[in-house]
């Protein structure tokens, strides 16, 4: 059990490295579409703060508008009031009640709006300023990257230069050390030539009887022997 418990650990673990390896190699990627997509998500938030904006003013309209019919539904009940019509004078003032109700709805509605907005707005702000820092880093990793790669290019083709200046450097050694071979065999043919054309010469020479050869010999032996 324990065997296969540690079986499984190592595919795991197996399979984490090249899921890593795979995050690796698209990390640049990979960091574009992540800021796009914190783009997006910040255009989003842009968009509900123009809605939360559009509800306060909206409700500070009806607030304003309900102002104006409570100021006008008050002097109603003043003129009820003067003519002793306290009947209607209730009626009117149930009605500015509601109306003022309805304001403060409309008041806590707006402020709420406000209160949200003012939160989402930081929020944005914030958000703008970290994709800008992101985006500046991500610029300067790309920018590294791109260094990287030259260099690991260059380096490649130094390598490559290096190896090809060794087989070169191989190859002139070899035609040196033939040519040397050859240089020496002509030398050494001319030598031979020479030997062989002094040989013909001293035998041409005995022949004639310009130049004493082994014949000489004997005869200053035979004088020898006679004296």
């Amino acid at each position: 059990m324990n065997m296969w418990s540690k079986l499984l650990t190592a595919i795991r673990g197996g399979a984490y490295e090249a899921g890593q390896a795979a995050v690796d190699s698209q990390a640049l990627r990979i960091l574009d579409q992540e800021i796009r997509d914190a783009h997006d998500e910040l255009s989003r938030s842009k968009d509900g703060l123009a809605e939360i904006i559009a509800n306060q003013k909206l409700a500070e309209e009806k607030a304003s508008s309900l102002d104006a019919r409570i100021v006008e539904y008050t002097q109603y009940a003043k003129d009820a009031i003067a003519k002793d019509d306290d009947a209607l004078a209730l009626e009117v003032a149930e009605k500015l009640a509601d109306l003022e109700s309805q304001r403060e709805v409309e008041l806590d509605s707006a402020a709420s709006y406000k209160a949200s907005a003012d939160d989402l707005r930081e929020a944005i702000r914030g958000a703008e300023a970290n994709i800008k820092r992101v985006k500046q880093q991500a610029d300067t990793v790309k920018a590294t990257e791109s260094v990287q790669k030259a260099q690991a290019i260059i380096a490649e083709r130094h390598s490559g230069t290096d190896s090809r200046l060794r087989t070169a450097t191989e190859s002139l050694e070899r035609i040196k050390e033939r040519q040397a071979m050859s240089s020496a065999r002509m030398k050494a043919s001319k030598e031979i030539a020479h030997e062989n054309r002094d040989v013909s010469l001293e035998q041409k020479l005995e022949k004639a009887g310009i130049k004493p050869g082994a014949s000489r010999a004997n005869e200053i032996l035979e004088r020898l022997k006679k004296s």
